[in-house]
C-alpha cells in the first residue's frame, strides 16, 4: 500500500493482460474522483468503478445491500451496466433496482459473518467494497483514488482469503490466477502492478513477503473450494506455488533467516524483519501442505525442511526479544507480530505475551495503533486500520475473543458516513486518508469469520 510514496499519478485505462494463464479480459475504465482529496466511497457495475468524492457523500447513503447512492435530493446515483460514468436518476429507476437486486443476490449467495446486526452490516459493506475493487482480470485495487489504484500481492492475498471464507470462491480463484499471471520468472512479485497486469508503475523495490502471502492465500482458497474441482484447479496454480516456494527456500541464509527486504509497509530495513520472516514461514508451510495434496513428496519435504529452518531461526533470533520489528532489536515493536498468530502460523507459546506488549507499545491516544514505534519510521500520530485490525485477527486466533471484539468495535466505529473503512484515523479520532481500503476490509471480514467459527484454519507445521 502507498503509505509513504503518495505520488498522484494520472488515471490509467486498463487493457488486455497478456500472461501465462488465460485470465485476461478487457479491464474497466479507471475513474478516480476529481476531488483533490481521496475518495470516500464507490459506485460500481462490476466491470467499471467510480470513486465517490467527499463533496457528493455529504448527506448521502448507500441504499440497502448495494452501491447505489441515495442523494439528499431523493434522487439516486449509480453506475449503470455497460457504462463507465455514473448517472443521476429518479428513485426506483429500473436499472438501479436491477443492480441492487444483483448485489443483494451476490451477498446472499455467500456468507455474511458477524454476531450482531452492526457487524453484519459492516461485513456486507466490506464484501461489496472488495467486489468493487476486484477487476475482471483478477487484479485487486488497494483503493479507488489515484495513488492506491494498483494491485499489491499482499492486499490481494488477504482479499482472496476473505472471499474464500465467505463463499465467494470464484472471486478468490480469479485473484490467484492474476497472481500467477503476474509472477516474475524467478518466482517473485513486484511490490505492486498496474491494474492491467502490464507491470509495475515505477521502480520501487520488490518485496519478498509476497512469496509467503500468495501461497498462504492459495492454501486458504483450497481449504474452502469445492472438492470436486479444487484438485484440478490447484494443479493449474501449482507452477506458481513451486516457483514461489523454491525462491523462498533458497533465500534463507546460513542462519535460517531470509535477507533484509522491504517490510509490509514498503520500508527497507538493514536486517531481517518479522514482517517478511513470518509470512514466508506461513507460505512455506502452505506450499508443503499443497504439495502433499498433489502427491509431490519431494517438493513437500524440501519446503517443510525450509520451514523448519526458518521456524527455528525465528524462535532463536526473534522470540527472545518479543518479535520486534527487526532481528537486531533496534527498531522497536511492529504490528507484524500478529503474523506469527493464526491464521498465518501456529502461535508460539510466548506469543500471547508478545501481542499484549506490542499492542500496549503501539496504542495511540485515539484508541488505534500505529504500525510501529521505530522513531526512524515516519508514522506520525495517525492510527492505521490495517495494523489495528491485525490484532483483532490475532486475538481471535489465539483464543482471546473478548480482546478481538474490543478491537473490532473500535475499527467498525471509525467507518465514514457511507459505512466505508478508511486507511487511517487521525488524532481526533476521525476517518482520514482513502476510504474504502481493500486490505482493512478483508482483515475485518476474516476476523469476523474467525470469531464466528472459533478460529480460521492455519497451515500445518509438519516437521
Amino acid at each position: 500500500m502507498p503509505v509513504l510514496l503518495l505520488i498522484r499519478c494520472a488515471a490509467v485505462t486498463t487493457a488486455v493482460m497478456c500472461a501465462a494463464l488465460p485470465v485476461c479480459a478487457a479491464g474497466p475504465a479507471v475513474r478516480p474522483t476529481n476531488d483533490a482529496a481521496p475518495g470516500v466511497g464507490l459506485l460500481t457495475n462490476a466491470a467499471s468503478t467510480e470513486a465517490v468524492p467527499r463533496s457528493l457523500a455529504k448527506g448521502a447513503r448507500y441504499i440497502g445491500r448495494s452501491n447505489v447512492l441515495l442523494l439528499p435530493s431523493g434522487r439516486w446515483k449509480y453506475l449503470p451496466n455497460g457504462r463507465t460514468a455514473a448517472a443521476v436518476v429518479a428513485a426506483d429507476d429500473p436499472g438501479a433496482l436491477a443492480q441492487m437486486a444483483e448485489s443483494g443476490a451476490w451477498l446472499a449467495g455467500g456468507r455474511v459473518p458477524g454476531a450482531s446486526p452492526a457487524q453484519r452490516a459492516a461485513a456486507e459493506r466490506a464484501l461489496l467494497t472488495m467486489r468493487a475493487l476486484l477487476r475482471p482480470n483478477g487484479a485487486v485495487a488497494a483503493g479507488w483514488s489515484a495513488p492506491w489504484m494498483y494491485s499489491w500481492p499482499r492486499d490481494s492475498s488477504f482479499a482472496c482469503a476473505a472471499f474464500a471464507h465467505t463463499g465467494h470462491e470464484a472471486e478468490a480463484y480469479r485473484i490467484l490466477r492474476y497472481s500467477a499471471a503476474t509472477q516474475r520468472g524467478n518466482g517473485t512479485w513486484e511490490a505492486r502492478t498496474k491494474l492491467d497486469g502490464s507491470g509495475p508503475p515505477d521502480g520501487r523495490r520488490w518485496q519478498l513477503d509476497a512469496n509467503g502471502w500468495v501461497p498462504w492465500a492459495t492454501w486458504q482458497w483450497y481449504r474452502t473450494a469445492p472438492r470436486a474441482t479444487r484438485h484440478a484447479r490447484l494443479t493449474t496454480l501449482y507452477p506458481m506455488i513451486r516457483k514461489a516456494a523454491d525462491h523462498a527456500a533458497a533465500s534463507l541464509r546460513a542462519d535460517g533467516l531470509p535477507p533484509a527486504s522491504p517490510d509490509y509497509w514498503e520500508l527497507m530495513t538493514t536486517t531481517t524483519n518479522i514482517g517478511t520472516a513470518a509470512p514466508l514461514l506461513a507460505g512455506l508451510n502452505s506450499s508443503a501442505d499443497l504439495a502433499r495434496e498433489l502427491n509431490r513428496p519431494g517438493d513437500a519435504a524440501r519446503w517443510a525442511g525450509a520451514a523448519k529452518r526458518l521456524s527455528s531461526a525465528i524462535a532463536t533470533r526473534f522470540a527472545p526479544r518479543g518479535y520486534l520489528r527487526t532481528v537486531d532489536g533496534r527498531h522497536g515493536h511492529d504490528s507484524a507480530v500478529a503474523f506469527m498468530a493464526p491464521p498465518f502460523n501456529t502461535a508460539p507459546a510466548d506469543l500471547r505475551r508478545a501481542l499484549d506488549t506490542a499492542h500496549k507499545a503501539l496504542l495511540l491516544p485515539n484508541g488505534g495503533l500505529t504500525p510501529g514505534n521505530d522513531p526512524a519510521a515516519p508514522w506520525g500520530g495517525n492510527a492505521w486500520t490495517p495494523s489495528t485490525s491485525f490484532f483483532a485477527l490475532a486475538w481471535a486466533g489465539t483464543g482471546q475473543p473478548a480482546k478481538a471484539r474490543q478491537v473490532l468495535d473500535w475499527v467498525l466505529a471509525k467507518r465514514n458516513s457511507l459505512g466505508e473503512l478508511p486507511e487511517k484515523v487521525n488524532r481526533a479520532g476521525r476517518p482520514s486518508s482513502v476510504a474504502p481500503l481493500a486490505w482493512t476490509g478483508s482483515i475485518t471480514v476474516l476476523a469476523l469469520v474467525a470469531l464466528d467459527d472459533g478460529g480460521l484454519p492455519t497451515p500445518p507445521s509438519r516437521f
